[in-house]
This record gives C-alpha cells, sequence and structure tokens, in this order.
C-alpha cells in the first residue's frame, strides 16, 4: 500500500515538473532595443516590456529591453534578428528602408516595419557659460561632445555638420561620450559642448542644466532650413520653456519621432499582443516619463512612421477603428 501511495506520488511530481518544464519550453521570448540609461528609449523600453510581461496571454511572452548605443545600432539588430523590437529615430527608419547612408552598404532594409511612434526627438546643444557659445555657429573651435558611434545622435549630428560643411577638424576636440558622461566631463570643463538627440525633458540634460553654468544653444538660420528642405524627414521643433532651469523661453531645434520599429519576420502575434498591451494601458504608460505625457493614439500609429506597419500592429489598429 504503501509502495503504491510513493509510486503515485512520484508520478504526480514527474506530472507537475513535466507540465512545468513544457510551459517554460512554449514561453515567448522578445528583446527590445533602447538606448542610453539616461535617455527616454530606456524608459520606454522598460515600460512596455513591464506591459507585456504582465500580459494575461498563453503562452507567456518573456520580454526585456537593453541599454543600446540607440537607433543606427538597434536598426542593425534588427536586419540581423539579434532583437525582435527596437526604438529608433524616424529619420533612421527612413534611411534604413531606402538604402541610404549610414544603411547603404548593404542596401535597404525593405523588412523593417513600423510598430507605433512616440515623442518627439530634438537635437539638443548644451554649452558651457564660459565657452563664448552663443550660436551653433559658435561650435567651430570647441570641444564637442558629437556622440557615440553607431547612436541616432551622431548620425544626426553628422548630417547636420555635413550641412554646414564642417568635419571633426573644424573642432579643438571632437568626443564620443555616452549620454551617462556628457554632464561630468562638461562640469570638469573637459568639454564646452555636448549634443545630444532626446525627447524632453531627458536626464542627461538636466544633469547639465543644473550642475553646470550652462545655456541651450539654438540649431537655426538659413543652412538648417536649406538642410530641412532636403531631408524632410526631419522638422524644426522647440524645446520647450520651463522644463530645465533658466530656461525661460523655448529653443529652436530640429527634430523627429521616436518610433518603435521591427520587422517582417516577427511573429504577428507577438506584435499584436505587444501593442495591445501598450494602448491598453495608455493612461499609465503616459506618467511613467513626462515626454509621454501629450501622446495621442491616433498619432502614435500615424505621426513618424515613414516605413510600413507591421501586420500585427495593423490588425489590432483596426479592430479598435482607428485605422
Amino acid at each position: 500500500m504503501k509502495q503504491n501511495i510513493r509510486i503515485g506520488l512520484l508520478s504526480c511530481a514527474l506530472a507537475s515538473a513535466l507540465g512545468a518544464a513544457t510551459a517554460a519550453a512554449q514561453e515567448r521570448f522578445v528583446t527590445i532595443g533602447t538606448g542610453g540609461q539616461t535617455g527616454v528609449y530606456y524608459t520606454a523600453g522598460q515600460s512596455v516590456c513591464r506591459f507585456l510581461n504582465r500580459a494575461e496571454v498563453q503562452p507567456a511572452i518573456k520580454c526585456n529591453a537593453p541599454s543600446t548605443a540607440g537607433s543606427v545600432t538597434n536598426i542593425v539588430s534588427l536586419e540581423n534578428g539579434e532583437y525582435e523590437f527596437g526604438f529608433i529615430q524616424s529619420d533612421h527608419q527612413h534611411k534604413a528602408l531606402n538604402g541610404l547612408a549610414p544603411f547603404d552598404k548593404g542596401g535597404p532594409i525593405e523588412e523593417l516595419r513600423a510598430v507605433f511612434s512616440l515623442q518627439t526627438e530634438i537635437l539638443t546643444v548644451v554649452a558651457r557659460s564660459d565657452s563664448g557659445i552663443e550660436s551653433f555657429d559658435d561650435l567651430k573651435g570647441k570641444r564637442v561632445n558629437i556622440g557615440v558611434p553607431g547612436s541616432g545622435s551622431r548620425d544626426t549630428f553628422d548630417e547636420v555638420m555635413k550641412a554646414k560643411g564642417w568635419t571633426n577638424a573644424d573642432f579643438a576636440l571632437a568626443g564620443e561620450l555616452k549620454p551617462a558622461e556628457m554632464a561630468s566631463a562638461l562640469g570638469d570643463n573637459n568639454l564646452d559642448v555636448i549634443t545630444y538627440v532626446v525627447g524632453h525633458p531627458s536626464g542627461a540634460i538636466q544633469e547639465a542644466l543644473t550642475n553646470v553654468e550652462a545655456e541651450l544653444i539654438p540649431i537655426n538660420g538659413p543652412e538648417i532650413e536649406k538642410f530641412l528642405q532636403g531631408a524632410d524627414y526631419y522638422t524644426t521643433a522647440e524645446i520647450p520653456a520651463g522644463l530645465y532651469p533658466g530656461v525661460d523661453e523655448a529653443v529652436p531645434s530640429i527634430g523627429g519621432k521616436a518610433v518603435l520599429a521591427t520587422t517582417a519576420n516577427t511573429d504577428p502575434e507577438i506584435v499584436y499582443q505587444l501593442v495591445k498591451a501598450v494602448f491598453d494601458n495608455l493612461d499609465r504608460f503616459k506618467r511613467l516619463h513626462p515626454a509621454f505625457a501629450d501622446l495621442e493614439a491616433k498619432d502614435m500609429i500615424r505621426v513618424g512612421l515613414t516605413a510600413p506597419l507591421h501586420e500585427g500592429a495593423e490588425r489590432f489598429y483596426k479592430e479598435q477603428g482607428w485605422l
């Protein structure tokens, strides 16, 4: 009798273990490429994963969102199948889809797909007050952090430099620091200027303007206007007044949208469940960062999407009557 009980208990334990193993084997895993840990991409990725991990779907979807160098790196990782999703700038979405630099060597990435857009990403320039810099033209001859190779910030700044007829040699120093390192380098007087394409308010920009006597530098003028005419994936933009200490008036610049991208190879059901998890919790999502406060679903599914919508996202939006 005791032997039968032991055999029965063992069978139950084995069945339970097998069931757990089967459930674990069925779990689906996705990775979202983000950006620097002080940037909005990182917050967005962590937030999306939080909602997706809590979604009551079977099999379960397990999501993680590591910090990366940003847009260019994320697109390369999407193309290589290393990530299922990645946050990118709308201009890089356009360039990758059409095989434009810095994606010209491998040709167009035709399988790139859009999921939704978020906040406006603005080219932001912060200069030490004692540097003598009052306009964008004053950057020549100064110590400037131009951005991390492989980041959207760097590529955008390279484009603007080209429009101005500048090269790295026009600066006393062309730094390549990560966003988390910029403010301290500015404060230690190792740099005169930091540049960053980011949604506002930004922790990195807040740190720089709080701990250093510094100003936001406007990006405008005839050369910038001409540049925008030939690069319609950018638009004029403003860094709003009141977000940072000493910034009492809006500061003109250029920018584009942040976009969550994927590829046509990503399982439509996973894309569907991701957008459902976000839009079912949109009010909560908007409270997770000030840059998300003004997001509207009708804009998120249209504005800045220079690549086709993924079929899984499109299915959800049509079910909602938004398309």
